[in-house]
């Protein structure tokens, strides 16, 4: 599975957090990711969320979309400082800090994966 903004991909590697069990850790117990991962988690249904950056050893992006998978939202958050919340979530993606300036991603533009 590929992540795919505008035609370029982004995120080669990808991981989905379906569940609490995978949604709760999320990046938590990972010393470090490539330029290349993704996190997706999947919410059963469009809600205000909030991302948490505690126990974090590493700053990331974070992408909300909506359930068109279009980008309402991003945040570059620091390990235990960082604090998000968005409305109108159905997707959170994680990735590494940068990516966001590097693809320049804003609002209103869809992903696909």
């Amino acid at each position: 599975m590929v992540l795919i903004y505008n035609g370029t991909p982004i995120a080669n590697e990808i991981s989905y957090a379906k569940n609490i069990f995978s949604q709760m850790p999320g990046l938590m117990l990972h010393r470090s990711i490539s330029g290349d991962f993704a996190l997706i988690f999947v919410l059963k249904r469009p809600g205000t969320v909030g991302v948490h950056m505690l126990f974090m050893r590493f700053p990331i992006d974070v992408i909300f979309l909506d359930s068109d998978k279009k980008i309402i939202g991003t945040a570059t958050l620091k390990p235990w400082t960082g604090h998000k919340r968005m409305k109108g979530v159905k997707y959170i993606i994680e990735m590494t800090r940068g990516t966001v300036e590097r693809f320049n991603l804003i609002p209103g533009e869809q992903l696909t994966f």
